[in-house]
């Protein structure tokens, strides 16, 4: 009889295990779930000059999921620079330059609307205007002749919710809450023309 009850026991204890597991990397998958994170970034050679071309994966939590769907538009910032190093100084800020989206939720047509400047494009749902922000494409961010042949330089490039556009009573909460700290991480390559 105890020869039974240790195997059983062992077995038990194996699949808690195994469940044990199973549950850590569930829950550590939807907790990285939850952000901005950049994919990949380039700058890429053009004859008017330097293009940016990245791509981000933007998953919104649900404070900030439920804040759009209640009418209250989110601004992003897409922010680039270019940073040439230097041993025997500070280093030099070549460029640094930001657009702003503003992505809302207009609850009569049931869409969702991505703007830039004047521009602006509706979205039948949330996943397919995350998806359009995420990519930038073709971005013309430097002109021809501003990058010394030669030198090296460090681009850098980031996306972030700008809690500054938020209504007064959000930006307050925000303050106090890390739900709206919502970004990524500056991303940093070299960049030699």
């Amino acid at each position: 009889m105890t020869v039974f009850f240790t195997r059983c026991s062992k077995k038990l204890s194996r699949l808690f295990t195994l469940l044990a597991c199973t549950l850590a990397l569930v829950v550590g998958a939807a907790a990285q779930a939850e952000g901005i994170d950049v994919r990949n970034a380039a700058l890429v050679a053009g004859e008017e000059g330097y293009f940016l071309e990245a791509d981000f994966e933007i998953a919104l939590n649900t404070t900030l999921e439920e804040a759009l769907n209640k009418g209250v538009p989110l601004y992003f910032l897409l922010e680039f620079e270019v940073i040439r190093p230097r041993w025997y100084w500070l280093n030099e800020k070549v460029l640094y330059n930001q657009q702003q989206y503003r992505l809302a939720y207009n609850a009569l047509t049931r869409q969702y609307r991505l703007g830039l400047g004047a521009l602006f494009q509706n979205f039948g749902s949330l996943s397919e205007a995350l998806d359009f922000l995420s990519r930038v494409r073709r971005r013309q961010v430097l002109e021809s002749g501003m990058l010394d042949k030669g030198n090296t330089y460090t681009a850098g490039v980031r996306m972030r919710l700008d809690v500054s556009q938020l209504p007064k009573p959000f930006q307050l909460n925000a303050l106090a809450s890390r739900d709206w700290n919502f970004g990524s991480e500056w991303h940093r390559w070299s960049v030699t023309p």
